[in-house]
C-alpha cells in the first residue's frame, strides 16, 4: 500500500508542478481523477499477483506463492477443491512446477491477462506456459481465473479455478 501511495503522491506532485502558473483550480484533482488513479493503482497491484505467481513457480519458492493467497482462499482444479492456505500449500508442494527435477520457467503471454476491479474486489485471468530450461520446449500449460480482494491493504487471491486453456493468438 505504501508503494501505491508513493506513486499517487508522485503523480499528484507532478500534476501540481505542471500546473504552476496556471489557474489555482487546475491544481486540485477532481474526484474522477482520483478514482481513475486509484483504479490504475489497484489494477497494477492485481497484476503483481500474476507476476509473483510466475516468479514463485519459476524459482520454486512456496512461501512466495503462498504470499498471494487469502487465508481462507480456495483453489479448484477439475473436480478437486483445496480450501485454506494449508491445503493450497500442500497442493503446490506436490505440483510439478515445484518439483526439483523440473527446471522450468513459468511464463505468461501478457496480452492474454485480463484484470477487473470494482472497489475492494476484482478478477484476474492469466495463463501459465511452463518452458523446460534445458530443452526450451513447452512442457505444460494452465489457465487461472481468480477472484481477488483487497484485504488489510493488500490484493490477494480469494478463489481460483485452474484449467487447461485452448491456445490461440
Amino acid at each position: 500500500m505504501g508503494r501505491v501511495l508513493l506513486i499517487l503522491a508522485m503523480v499528484a506532485g507532478g500534476m501540481g508542478v505542471a500546473a504552476c502558473g496556471s489557474a489555482p483550480s487546475s491544481v486540485t484533482l477532481t474526484a474522477t481523477q482520483i478514482a481513475t488513479l486509484q483504479q490504475q493503482a489497484d489494477m497494477y497491484q492485481i497484476d503483481q499477483i500474476e507476476v509473483t505467481w510466475h516468479k514463485a513457480a519459476s524459482i520454486k519458492d512456496l512461501d512466495l506463492m503462498m504470499s498471494i493467497w487469502a487465508d481462507n482462499a480456495t483453489l479448484q482444479i477439475g473436480v478437486l477443491t483445496y480450501s485454506g492456505k494449508d491445503q493450497i500449500r500442500n497442493f503446490w508442494a506436490k505440483a510439478a512446477p515445484f518439483q526439483p527435477e523440473n527446471v522450468w520457467v513459468d511464463e505468461t503471454p501478457a496480452y492474454k491477462a485480463v484484470i477487473t476491479v470494482d472497489g475492494y474486489a476484482g478478477t484476474l485471468y492469466f495463463e501459465c506456459h511452463f518452458v523446460d530450461v534445458a530443452t526450451r520446449k513447452l512442457v505444460a500449460i494452465a489457465a487461472t481465473k481468480a477472484k481477488v480482494a483487497r484485504i488489510s491493504g493488500r490484493w490477494v487471491i480469494t478463489s481460483s479455478i485452474q484449467a487447461t486453456p485452448i491456445l490461440s493468438p
